[in-house]
């Protein structure tokens, strides 16, 4: 699907991402349309016009794969967004300051896919043949629509609110692991501020990543090879601001952390800092 109203949705959502000024929210702009099926066409436009200015895909994150966070914006499945290889974090990595608009940090299973998965009705046992192995990684969410004021339309439209994300450094393979009874706590400056097991992502990060498979395999564009996959939230997103430290520990994957840079000091004529 290409129109008009797609192509502006698309716009304005980029335009707020290059600026840093978020926008109100898009769902009004689709009032008429078929809603969530639109809203994944703005951001497919918005996929394709990354792809055409150089960026690389590397796999997908899985979003709303809360039973809570399903219920407060009324619907009964998760969502999908993009990864593009400029969106990577090095673990312990800092993020500067000002390239995010409003970022929050969550923990997640990744899996690295090993082989393709094409069927339309993957089963867990086609997940575990393809996944080489499972890292631990935190998923920076970050909304261009202004106060996180967003629907199911506004966030598909919004690539998943997907922002940056950080990949753990110490590959796991699925068989020494029980990716649904790991259990994480994530702390930011020492301060454990979100607690999950793996149970609490759509009963198990393995149900969602077949549910993301089975999806884009009807979408005719399915899962592949090297493709990384952020399977949802371990338990709810903590806030983050400038000088802020996160790490997370995931059971049996071990942890992944990464900093906020606070902004740079300007120094007056004087030489002093302003």
């Amino acid at each position: 699907m290409s129109t008009p109203v797609v192509a502006k949705v698309a716009s304005l959502l980029d335009e707020a991402a290059r600026t840093g000024v978020p926008i109100p929210p898009v769902r009004d702009l689709l009032v008429g349309t078929d809603g969530i099926d639109t809203a994944y066409a703005v951001q497919r436009l918005r996929v394709e016009r990354g792809l055409a200015a150089g960026r690389r895909l590397v796999g997908r994150k899985i979003g709303l794969t809360s039973p809570a966070v399903q219920r407060q914006l009324g619907v009964g499945q998760p969502d999908f967004g993009a990864l593009f290889a400029d969106m990577a974090v090095p673990d312990g990595g800092r993020i500067a300051a000002g390239r995010l608009l409003q970022p929050k940090v969550e923990a997640e299973v990744v899996l690295v896919l090993g082989a393709d998965l094409p069927h339309r009705e993957c089963t867990a046992a086609d997940l575990l043949r393809a996944t080489d192995f499972a890292l631990p990684a935190l998923e920076i969410v970050d909304s261009r629509i202004a106060d996180w004021d967003i629907s199911i339309v506004d966030t598909v439209a919004d690539n998943a609110s997907c922002g940056l994300y950080v990949l753990g450094g110490t590959p796991v393979p699925l068989d020494r692991v029980d990716l649904r009874g790991v259990r994480m706590t994530l702390e930011r400056g020492g301060e454990t501020v979100s607690e999950g097991t793996g149970a609490d992502c759509l009963g198990g990060p393995l149900n969602a990543a077949c549910w993301l498979a089975s999806t884009l395999a009807a979408l005719g564009d399915p899962l592949r090879a090297g493709d990384i996959v952020l399977t949802g939230a371990l338990g709810p997103m903590a806030p983050a601001t400038a000088g802020d430290a996160f790490v997370a520990r995931i059971e049996g994957l071990g942890t992944v952390e990464v900093g906020f840079a606070a902004p740079a000091v300007e120094a007056t004529s004087e030489g002093t800092t302003a």
